[in-house]
């Protein structure tokens, strides 16, 4: 009886991992199911997708790859790495788009069968990567693995009588199996999840489990892999931990700050992409006292929001750059009535339809500016995908404490991106309280525009007897809400639409910074930049550099201590994803001379293209 040699084991501190193949090959479903893998094994895990921007790319065309980055490890994580260690590539034009992010001496995993002659063309190639001098080259750089993965599924699925397509399909799970071996992953967690998904298939739950069992053996049993990595388990803060994505947290924030509200909770949208997740995570928990409303356009999904505010009810409507844009006017609708709702915008490259799956965060002039008039707006933006739960009640409190509608902003990259998440127990959560006028006997006449110490109007719920008002959108006269053309009365109500958003600075905390309290540098971010600059200025410290980095939550208005923090170092450098809008700001609010770092490709920064320029300025 034959036993299979045990491989050498080499441990890492951690890896990074990219799926790439067609739009069609399952990409996205391999990489999720490696992160929760990893998740489940203990590591820290941060997770970079990145889909086609064309929903009917020809197949095998560079325009049609969809990749799925995971980086994971044994101590905590920000990014999701700036350089693969691990590539799987499923045809030629995901070969081409990605292997420049190959590390030298990086696993380069091929399906062979795919490198044909049509596979080719259409991957704009004239020559054969994987073949004679081509392939000497490769191997010259990284471990290069030939695998006809396409013969090797249909081998492993043949006794469940699928045809070639279906059978095809199975691939990634032959990838994902493979990959499991390499990175010493268990394969439970995957087996659970297709008897989950595929139960009441029983010959694609069999076909699947067979390719997934084919890619692992293949990894244990070739001797060409001749050695198998292991990330040893994170020390993570104790408790109950789960993978999730921005969107999802987002939802989920805001179920919890209804809950916290105790308020019915109103979704009006319309479908956008990276978006729409929110409104169909939303659907699947109706039994909280939610309510999802789908218009048939923006500017409805708007208005059904700003009526859903009226009514009483937690109103949120959610969208990106071209759709808010379209609510921009009934914005200043929600903001002159002074209703408390948020508005949540997932950035994603622009301008126009602008690249609808890739991540950008050029929205901050809009967010800011985006309406007519004096019409200013509270605006707080996410960090990272766990983040966006927390994120997501604070904007409401926000709204509630002041009466004002709230601009939530995450970006693509957090909305998709996942990370190991802390549940945390809602017995430990803050109220959010939420106050409404009693019902009068009506000797009085209702002011409904009377305001309390922080500004903020009454929140009076329709049909209550004796709270009888008018609303609209022309100008209200001060206390009565009747309409005003008086000049000295639109100022007033100007100004104290205007002090109202700024006293919300009193009610924030101070702005913080990691690294030195002053010094040569303080580099100074939002959004979704948190990560590589978090991580960029902690080894540019370790290189001996005095920098301090301060992310900013609090975008309108900013933490009353923000200029005088500022002060304390020689120079600010503010990287982002755009031409620059948070740093025109600050030069605007504290005429400090900012510099600027700045991209707009539609791919966060790397730590490495930051720790650069940080070295640049500050020496």
């Amino acid at each position: 009886m034959s036993t299979v040699a045990e491989k050498p084991v080499e441990e890492l501190i951690e890896a990074t991992v990219r799926f790439c193949g067609d739009s069609g090959d399952g990409m996205q479903l391999a990489g999720t199911q490696f992160t929760t893998t990893s998740a489940l094994v203990g590591n820290d895990v941060a997770t970079f997708p990145d889909f086609p921007a064309e929903i009917r790319a020809p197949r095998g065309t560079k325009a049609g790859v969809s990749g799925f980055q995971v980086h994971f490890s044994s101590s905590e994580i920000y990014t999701p790495g700036d350089v693969v260690d691990a590539l799987v590539a499923m045809n030629p034009a995901a070969f081409v788009t990605n292997i420049g992010d190959l590390r030298d001496g990086g696993i380069l995993i091929v399906n062979e069968s795919a490198f044909d002659k049509k596979g080719l063309e259409l991957a704009g190639l004239e020559g054969n990567p994987i073949e004679e001098v081509a392939l000497h080259q490769l191997e010259q750089k990284y471990k290069v693995y030939k695998v006809d993965m396409t013969k090797l599924t249909r081998d492993a699925v043949k006794e469940f009588g699928m045809g070639v397509k279906e059978a095809d399909r199975c691939r990634n799970f032959f990838a994902m199996g493979l990959i499991f071996w390499v990175y010493g992953r268990p394969l439970e967690p995957t087996l659970r999840f297709i008897e989950a998904k595929f139960g009441k298939k029983p010959e694609i739950a069999g076909a699947n489990r067979a390719a997934l069992m084919a890619g692992y053996n293949y990894g244990e049993t070739v001797e060409a892999f001749d050695t198998q990595f292991h990330v040893p388990k994170a020390e993570l803060k104790p408790g109950k931990y789960r993978s999730i994505m921005g969107n999802t947290a987002l939802s989920w924030g805001l179920m919890t700050a209804a809950k916290l509200s105790e308020k019915r909770l109103f979704l009006g949208a319309y479908p956008i992409t990276p978006a729409s997740d929110i409104l169909h995570e939303l659907c699947k928990h109706k039994n909280y006292d939610i309510v999802t409303f789908q218009a048939e356009d923006e500017i409805a999904a708007m208005t059904a929001t700003i009526g859903a505010a009226f009514g009483g009810a937690m109103a949120i409507t959610a969208s990106s750059g071209p759709g808010i844009a379209l609510k921009g006017e009934a914005f200043g609708l929600a903001v002159i009535m002074e209703l408390p709702m948020v508005i949540i915008n997932v950035q994603r490259g622009g301008p126009s339809t602008g690249l609808p799956t890739k991540t950008e965060q050029s929205d901050l002039y809009q967010a800011m500016y985006g309406r007519n008039g004096e019409c200013p707006m509270p605006v707080i933006a996410a960090r990272s995908p766990g983040d966006c739960f927390d994120v997501a009640q604070e904007a409401w409190r926000l709204a509630v404490r002041y009466m004002t509608p709230v601009m939530l902003l995450t970006d693509g990259y957090i909305a998709n991106g996942s990370e190991p998440w802390r549940i945390p127990s809602f017995a430990d959560l803050a109220k959010i309280p939420v106050g409404h006028p009693e019902a009068t006997d009506g000797s009085e006449n209702y002011l409904p525009y009377t305001r309390d110490e922080r500004l903020a109007r009454p929140w009076a719920i329709p049909g209550t007897p004796g709270l009888e008002h008018r609303l609209g959108g022309l100008e209200k006269q001060d206390r009565t809400g009747n309409v005003s053309y008086d000049p000295a009365n639109h100022q007033h109500m100007v100004d104290t639409r205007a002090a109202k958003v700024a006293n919300i600075a009193e009610d924030i905390p101070d702005q913080t910074v990691d690294g030195p309290d002053s010094g040569d540098l303080l580099v100074v971010s939002w959004g979704g930049t948190y990560g590589s600059c978090t991580s960029a200025t902690r080894l540019a410290r370790k290189q001996g550099k005095s920098v301090a980095h301060a992310h900013i939550r609090y975008l309108n208005p900013f933490p009353k201590n923000l200029g005088e923090l500022m002060s304390r170092y020689k120079k600010v450098l503010v990287p982002e994803l755009n031409s620059g809008q948070l740093r025109t700001l600050l030069r605007d609010e504290y005429l400090v001379d900012a510099i600027g770092f700045n991209k707009i490709q539609g791919r966060p920064f790397t730590v490495a293209e930051l720790v650069t320029r940080i070295g640049e300025i500050a020496g």
